[in-house]
């Protein structure tokens, strides 16, 4: 097991990282507020971990509360949220219990929500079952649910006790699901982390793969990243936002074709294509570069093309994120490879230019 600390000073918390932690139920219990706990699951994670990791704890004294949700994006809203407040309340959940998310970034993200939430705050533990959970969404306190307009725009920051990545959880993982995780990896190495970025592509077969050794480097390397973030940048003022690399553009892609429709890896990934085309053209990048990020999301897997939504609809979709400041549109760009830069000074022109390079159909 490696461990890393997210250091927010009296809510610092550790990162366990390792191959069948999930098993290892005295890390969550060491950190429960009292013996209680509510655990939120999706009916795809449920049949596969749910009952063990139940037993297990009940084993060790802990009463139980489990909330099984739809699985998929377009369930990230406030009838799904308001299911997990009406089982909390039926089950007479109290401010002592601690809400544990088994699952992938959804279920993360409205677990949270509902922790952030109920009776104005209760402990939260994140066990991430999907990569791109792992390396992105269980770290960091960001929780929420989606609204027809956009993505994550009703939310909260609300940061877990315990973050516990088990990697053996990518063994039943999909590999479309794996992929899109993928997406999320390798932008640490694109906003601040070259060497990484070099490793992925002398490696990114190896994660393919699923060799467990690759993987447990990439987890823990991106943890690491954001965890160094996070603790400069806790609530999104400054450089945390750089994290947002490809999320503004796709971010529009989910909304325009509907949550669910591409999973938010595979918007993530086109995202970053379009965002190293319009830093290419504010002569930031150079064509190699683009042509070399495209070539690390290609064997990735990954979409580096969007869907032709329309320019205008784009851009629309895209005044609707939440780093628009007095009006003005600030996208995570790339100076160069390996350094992000938040940035409002590329024209509608330019980025609608952006956008139709990067789009098919």
């Amino acid at each position: 097991m490696r461990t890393l600390t997210v250091a927010l000073d009296a809510r610092s918390y550790p990162i366990h990282i390792g191959e069948g932690l999930l098993a290892r139920t005295e890390l969550v219990a060491a950190h429960l507020k009292a013996p209680l706990a509510a655990i939120v699951c999706n009916e795809t994670v449920a049949p596969l971990y749910l009952a063990d990791f139940s037993k297990a704890l009940r084993e060790l004294g802990v009463g139980l509360t489990e909330i099984v949700l739809p699985d998929g994006e377009e369930h990230k809203n406030w009838r799904t949220l308001n299911h997990i407040f009406d089982r909390l309340l039926e089950n007479r959940c109290e401010r002592a219990t601690t809400i544990i998310a088994l699952g992938g970034g959804v279920i993360g993200d409205l677990a949270g929500f509902a922790a952030a939430t109920y009776q104005r705050g209760v402990p939260f533990i994140q066990i991430p079952t999907t990569l791109l959970a792992q390396v992105d969404s269980s770290v960091g306190g960001k929780t929420g649910i989606n609204h027809p307009l956009g993505k994550n725009m009703i939310g909260a920051f609300w940061q877990p006790l315990l973050v516990l990545a088990d990697t053996a959880t990518l063994k039943t993982l999909p590999d479309r699901e794996l992929r899109a995780g993928l997406a999320e990896v390798i932008k640490y190495g694109l906003i601040r982390d070259l060497p990484f970025l070099e490793w992925l592509e002398a490696n990114i077969e190896r994660l393919l793969a699923r060799d467990n050794e690759a993987l447990t480097y990439a987890i823990e390397r991106s943890c690491a990243n954001k965890a160094e973030v996070v603790a400069e940048d806790e609530r999104e003022s400054g450089v945390r936002a750089l994290l947002n690399l490809g999320h503004t553009f796709g971010h529009a892609i989910e909304a325009g074709l509907g949550y669910g429709e591409w999973l938010h890896g595979e918007a993530v990934a086109a995202g970053t294509a379009m965002a190293a085309e319009l830093s290419r053209r504010l002569g930031w990048l150079t064509e190699a570069d683009c042509r070399r990020i495209a070539a690390l999301l290609g064997r990735a897997g990954l979409p580096t093309a969007g869907p032709a939504l329309g320019a205008e609809r784009y851009l629309e979709l895209m005044a609707l994120d939440k780093k628009v400041a007095a009006g003005k549109l600030r996208l995570v760009l790339l100076r160069r490879l390996g350094e992000g830069a938040l940035s409002d000074t590329a024209g509608s022109a330019e980025v609608c230019a952006a956008i139709e390079a990067c789009c098919h159909g």
